[in-house]
Order: C-alpha cells, then sequence, then structure tokens
C-alpha cells in the first residue's frame, strides 16, 4: 500500500485490497472514499467487498466512482460532502492515486466557487 499525503488529514492510494482495511485504520484513517469504477476492477475488489472490509475494519466508506478524463460536478459535490463530514482523517483510492488527487483538489477549490468541471 502506498499512503500519499496530500495534507495532514486526506491522502491518496493506487488500489488497495479488503485486507488493507486494518493498516488503514491503524494509520489512522476514519474514512475511506472508493474513487474507482467497478467495471474497472475484477470482482474481488468491487465496492460492496471494499465497502464490507471497511466497516469490518471500523471505517467509514463511500463510493464515488470516477470516470478517468470525466470527473463529473456529482464526483466533486460527493467528495466535498465526504470531506466536510469526516470525523478524522481520509484515504482515497483510485488505479493509481491521480484521478482521487484531481477530484479533491476539486472538491477544495471548486465547490462554491461558482466555477463547475463541465
Amino acid at each position: 500500500m502506498d499512503i500519499r499525503h496530500l495534507t495532514p488529514d486526506h491522502a491518496v492510494s493506487p488500489q488497495i485490497a479488503p485486507e488493507d482495511m486494518e493498516a488503514i485504520r491503524a494509520a489512522g484513517f476514519a474514512t475511506v472514499i472508493d474513487n474507482r469504477p467497478d467495471g474497472e476492477i475484477p470482482p474481488d475488489l468491487h465496492a460492496g467487498v471494499m465497502a464490507a472490509a471497511a466497516r469490518a475494519a471500523g471505517l467509514r466508506f463511500v463510493a464515488n466512482p470516477v470516470v478517468g478524463g470525466a470527473i463529473s460536478d456529482a464526483n466533486v459535490a460527493l467528495q466535498r460532502e465526504v470531506l466536510d463530514a469526516a470525523d478524522g482523517p481520509v484515504f482515497a483510492y483510485c488505479a493509481s492515486g491521480n484521478r482521487c488527487s484531481i477530484v479533491w483538489a476539486m472538491a477544495v477549490h471548486v465547490t462554491g466557487s461558482g466555477m463547475t468541471v463541465e
């Protein structure tokens, strides 16, 4: 697992596995955001499987599938909602961590600015 901190309270990572959830919790995270669509990955990494593993580890889990090159206003808004509601550090993952970084930056800087992503 390759945890890349963007801020002290937000980190991104390439794809993780269900068994990584305990280590994510141990690293101090409270919420996990899955920014990867199920259509990109095998069934054993789909959001439902990952959500169950996160809950078992005591983590909040949110699926916000972001299609590469097609981040939507809805993706940005949901990412912002999750960040605002988080009761501790947030960990987000996708294929490489890049989409997570972009949607995080947009959620932090675009939401509320009157700008849109489309």
